[in-house]
C-alpha cells in the first residue's frame, strides 16, 4: 500500500472532520431548531419575476397572419390590382410579407412599414396622413410610412397586430384590401 504524503494526510484529515462536524451540527441544529413555516408567496423556481409584475399580450399566430395577408391579396387581385401585403405584429415585426404576381419592387417596403405605422398608432393610416398637418415630422420616425393602406388589427380595443398593402393606384384601395385582411380575421 503507498504511503500518502503529510500534506495528502492532512488535506484528508480536514475534509473527514469537515464531514462529521456538519453532520454532527446539522443534526443538533434538527434537533433544537422550530418547525420551518410554510414558505410566503415563492417565486417561481426560475429566479423569474412575480405574477404581478407580468402582463399578458395576445398576438397572432403565424397561421392567423398567413390567412389574413392572403385574403387581403385575393381581395386585390379580384379587382385586377398587383399588390405586396405584410404582416406584422404588435412590437412591428414582420409575421409574413406575400408579394403578389406582378407587384412593382417598391410595394415590398411600402405594405411592411404601412402595417407597422398602422399597429404602431393603433389607427388607419390614412387618419394618420391627416395627423402630419398638425405634425409633419411624425414622417421622420423611422420605419413609419404615413400613405393610406395600413390597418390595425385589435383584440378587445388593443392592438395586436398591423396589416399594410402597397401597389393598388391609390392609398384607399390599398386600404380597403387590408381591411378585407382584418375581415377575415373577425371569422
Amino acid at each position: 500500500m503507498k504511503k500518502l504524503s503529510i500534506r495528502a494526510r492532512v488535506l484528508t484529515g480536514a475534509a473527514a472532520a469537515a464531514v462529521v462536524g456538519g453532520s454532527v451540527l446539522g443534526a443538533a441544529a434538527t434537533a433544537t431548531a422550530e418547525p420551518a413555516a410554510a414558505p410566503a408567496a415563492a417565486a417561481p423556481a426560475t429566479g423569474g419575476v412575480a405574477g404581478e409584475d407580468l402582463t399578458t399580450t395576445r398576438h397572432l399566430t403565424d397561421d392567423a397572419a398567413l390567412e389574413a395577408a392572403q385574403a387581403a391579396l385575393k381581395a386585390a387581385e379580384k379587382d385586377g390590382r398587383r399588390v405586396t401585403v405584410a404582416v406584422v405584429d404588435r412590437n412591428g415585426n414582420t409575421l409574413v410579407t406575400v408579394r403578389g404576381d406582378g407587384a412593382g419592387p417598391q410595394s415590398y417596403e411600402s405594405a411592411e412599414r404601412k402595417a407597422y405605422t398602422a399597429v404602431s398608432w393603433n389607427a388607419p393610416t390614412s387618419d394618420l396622413v391627416e395627423r402630419l398637418d398638425d405634425a409633419p415630422n411624425l414622417k421622420d420616425i423611422p420605419g413609419t410610412l404615413f400613405l393610406a393602406g395600413g390597418a390595425p388589427v385589435q383584440a378587445n380595443d388593443t392592438p395586436i397586430a398591423g396589416i399594410g398593402v402597397a401597389g393598388a393606384p391609390s392609398g384607399a384601395q390599398d386600404e380597403a384590401y387590408a381591411e378585407a385582411g382584418v375581415a377575415a380575421l373577425g371569422r
